[in-house]
């Protein structure tokens, strides 16, 4: 009997190994890019211009360059201290400028984006449409506010607007726009049209940001292999960018299932960077391994790490799913939900807020909540995922077993340990 045990063991593993996915990924290809130093937090253009900034000075250019100097730092190291110095920086500057007033607006319109304060941030770009200067910049960032704002038709009306149909501001648009609208083949193919243009005018900064937004979409199409190369080729310009090593790790845990792998990748880049997701991401890939030990210390630093009051709102969402899959504190989630709504009213907010409900025992008003506002209005599989669950409870098999269809083939982008919960529905 044992050795009947013993054989079936043997099977179950050999099983897995063949239906698991092909290794795409190689180490060698990466570890260089772990072995960085930390990103310096000063240059000689911050302590030249920083140095001209007294504490009455009205040194408009000063301002407007160290705000800059403080967003690289902030997009190198995750410090949330040097997004909340380059808002200081521009909010000096608006005070202060006379000239040029209307590019102020919008640099710390896409600051107040960043620290996910929407609405502060519309109030800025339509203070700088007011200025009449920069026009199609402005409709630019109305486009960004709007559908951050979900307020989809204001969004496309300023796409719209939009006079060059070939410019890269306007591909990654509408790239954004398809997306949206679940249309990925057209995502992919202006992002393909963007990363081109990025490419034939040589600019790193495009050229990165084109290489790691689309092995996003590549990784949402299935193209894994395509994705990992991008991401390679995003760290070949900049060898210190943790959001391509998260996208390397992403492939190695969900597509090749070797968490072992992706941690030691994690691991590499919370050394020098500073972001609280990163420790929901460890405590995934933990849940996963069973271990729950390393778990437990990952959730702990997580809640330590948005702590910081400087984060505000911007990990409101993250928040909400904590405290729904990890803890019982349904309460401090239907808080934070309706927080976020008040934010912003995007099919993403609904969900959190319908969750929220559901989780409380409130089915009714979190089946109304998904009829109306989420139901067709969006194609993210993390939020079909919750509204089948909610679709369950309230007994629609037919509505259930059309998002589990669709949920299957979503498993790389929800991970490995959705694949289960999804099976169950």
């Amino acid at each position: 009997m044992k050795k009947i045990a013993l054989f079936l063991l043997i099977l179950s593993i050999v099983s897995c190994n063949l239906t698991s996915n092909p290794t795409i990924t190689d180490s060698q290809d990466y570890n260089a890019y772990l072995k960085v130093d930390a990103e310096k937090t000063t240059s000689r253009k911050y302590e030249l211009w920083n140095s001209k900034i007294k504490p009455d000075s009205m040194q408009l250019t000063s301002f407007g360059i160290v705000a800059q100097e403080y967003n690289r730092y902030f997009k190198n190291t995750g410090k949330i201290e040097y997004l909340k110095k380059a808002e200081q920086s521009l909010v000096k500057a608006v005070e202060i400028a006379a000239v040029g007033k209307a590019g102020y607006y919008r640099s710390l319109a896409r600051t107040y984006i960043s620290e996910h304060r929407f609405k502060e941030a519309l109030e800025m770009a339509m203070k700088a449409q007011k200025m009449g200067s920069g026009v199609e910049e402005t409709q630019s960032l109305l486009f960004d506010v709007y559908m951050e704002l979900g307020n989809y038709t204001e969004a496309e009306n300023n796409l719209n607007l939009l006079k060059d149909k070939n410019s890269f501001g306007y591909l990654i648009r509408i790239a954004k726009w398809k997306d949206y609208k679940g249309d990925l083949d057209a995502t992919i193919a202006y992002m393909e049209k963007a990363k081109q243009l990025a490419e034939m005018a040589n600019d790193k900064t495009l050229k990165i940001w084109s290489y790691t937004n689309i092995a996003d979409y590549y990784g949402h199409a299935g193209r894994i292999e395509d994705s990992y190369n991008y991401y390679l080729k995003s760290l070949e310009l900049e060898s210190h960018n943790a959001y391509a090593k998260k996208g390397i790790a992403w492939i190695v845990f969900s597509y090749e299932r070797n968490p072992e792998e992706a941690l030691r990748i994690l691991n590499a880049i919370t050394k020098n960077y500073n972001s609280p997701d990163y420790y929901l991401l460890k405590t995934e890939i933990a849940e996963y391994q069973g271990n729950h030990k390393e778990k437990l210390k990952n959730m702990d630093q997580y809640i330590k790490a948005v702590g910081n009051p400087a984060y505000g709102a911007m990990y409101n969402s993250y928040n909400v799913n904590f405290y729904l899959d990890y803890t019982d504190l349904y309460t401090k989630a239907l808080e934070i939900a309706e927080q976020e709504i008040k934010n912003r009213e995007t099919p993403e907010s609904y969900m959190l807020l319908a969750s929220s409900l559901y989780k409380k025992g409130d089915l009714a008003n979190a089946l109304q909540i998904i009829t109306k506002h989420i139901d067709g209005k969006t194609f993210e599989p993390h939020i079909l995922y919750n509204a089948a669950e909610i679709y369950k409870a309230a007994g629609n098999t037919q509505k259930v077993k059309e998002l589990k269809v669709e949920l299957s083939g979503a498993i790389y982008e929800l991970g490995p340990n959705m694949e289960k919960k999804i099976e169950l529905l």
